[in-house]
């Protein structure tokens, strides 16, 4: 399991952005840029998002760097709204969605890399088509589907008491 100096600093970045949106998720529901947790999110995924154009385990652009990319797009968009739409109860959605998504996506190179690296001898997955991945992606999209459910049920419910 060789990583270069920009890996470990992307995979130490990464970990602490996500203990973060667990911490948001637990205490508010939600990636919350109004709290710490959430702030340290934000701040810590747009690092391991930016190191992640350093890091090509297949040689030049691909599809990580696009997810990369893809996912400081939602965190602006999620910014943007947190700061210059707080009057605006409908941009909540929004902003709840990039967020969760942002963290969902995340997640997905994540735990491919993991899976492919640990344990060290006898990975737990051979191939990105391997059906150990593929399972575990699916259930990480049921929960990010549950999650935006919740997550708009209370905002609409927030949003109704204003």
């Amino acid at each position: 399991m060789h990583l270069s100096g920009l890996g470990i600093f992307h995979t130490i970045i990464g970990i602490i952005a996500i203990i973060a949106a667990v911490i948001s998720f637990v205490k508010k529901g939600k990636i919350d840029l109004g709290i710490n947790a959430g702030r340290i999110y934000f701040w810590t995924t747009i690092v391991a998002s930016l190191t992640a154009l350093g890091i090509s385990k297949h040689g030049g652009f691909n599809g990580g760097h696009v997810f990369a990319l893809f996912i400081v797009v939602l965190l602006i968009v999620a910014y943007f709204l947190h700061t210059k739409k707080k009057a605006s109860s409908r941009a909540r959605y929004l902003e709840n969605f990039s967020l969760s998504f942002s963290f969902f996506l995340s997640l997905i190179p994540t735990v491919n890399e993991t899976f492919s690296r640990v344990p060290l001898n006898h990975p737990l997955i051979k191939s990105p088509t391997d059906p150990f991945l593929l399972n575990s992606l699916l259930l990480l999209f049921a929960l990010f589907i549950i999650g935006s459910t919740l997550q708009f049920l209370k905002q609409r419910k927030i949003n109704k008491q204003l």
